[in-house]
């Protein structure tokens, strides 16, 4: 259940409206400084509050990273439409998260070497943190559900196969992803593993 958004006399900021500003500032400065320059500090600064407000939500700067940047994933969704074709959807949604993604996301990743000294994890684990594969999931039983994909081949690793190989190109290249690439990367690899075979297909 979400916290009223409100305000008390005097125009102060309380409840989401307010842990809405720190995240938005904390996205900020990540974006500004990257994690080795992020603090409390300046996130309650440029947020106009205190660190001690800051310390009630979120006990250490890692936890507070992580927390912006899942709130900057939510506020900048990806939705995928039905298109009637698993292909379409897939290549559309890896489309989608590498334009995002480079924009962003890529430039803050690359600057979290301290953090995982700090929680002493590795970069599948933040991934872990951060991922809602729920969009990706959804393309994926409508592909099952038209009878495009094989749900006995659909295994955990490959059903990562696509957003593991987005995800490298992207850290390999901090660039967008070409379509050619992300056809290549679902028609080639990721569609001879999980679809379903034709009538007469060997």
């Amino acid at each position: 259940m979400r916290r009223k958004v409100g305000m008390v006399k005097g125009g102060r900021r309380r409840g989401d409206a307010l842990e809405e500003a720190i995240l938005d500032a904390a996205w900020g400065e990540l974006l500004d400084h990257g994690y080795a320059g992020f603090t409390m500090e300046a996130v309650a600064k440029r947020a106009g509050t205190s660190r001690p407000v800051l310390a009630r939500r979120w006990q250490s700067r890692s936890d507070l990273a992580v927390a912006a940047i899942r709130n900057y994933n939510k506020n900048n969704p990806i939705d995928v439409p039905d298109l009637g074709s698993v292909r379409t959807e897939l290549i559309t949604l890896l489309q989608k998260l590498s334009d995002r993604g480079t924009r962003t996301m890529t430039k803050v990743l690359l600057t979290m070497n301290d953090y995982f000294t700090e929680t002493n994890s590795s970069i599948a684990d933040l991934r872990d943190r951060l991922t809602d594969g729920s969009k990706f999931e959804e393309v994926i039983k409508r592909g099952v559900a038209r009878g495009e994909l094989d749900q006995s081949k659909i295994t955990p690793r490959i059903s990562s196969l696509p957003l593991d190989l987005l995800r490298h190109e992207v850290l390999m290249t901090r660039k967008p992803v070409s379509k050619a690439v992300i056809v290549e990367i679902i028609d080639t690899m990721f569609l001879p593993l999980a679809a379903r075979r034709s009538a007469g297909q060997p």
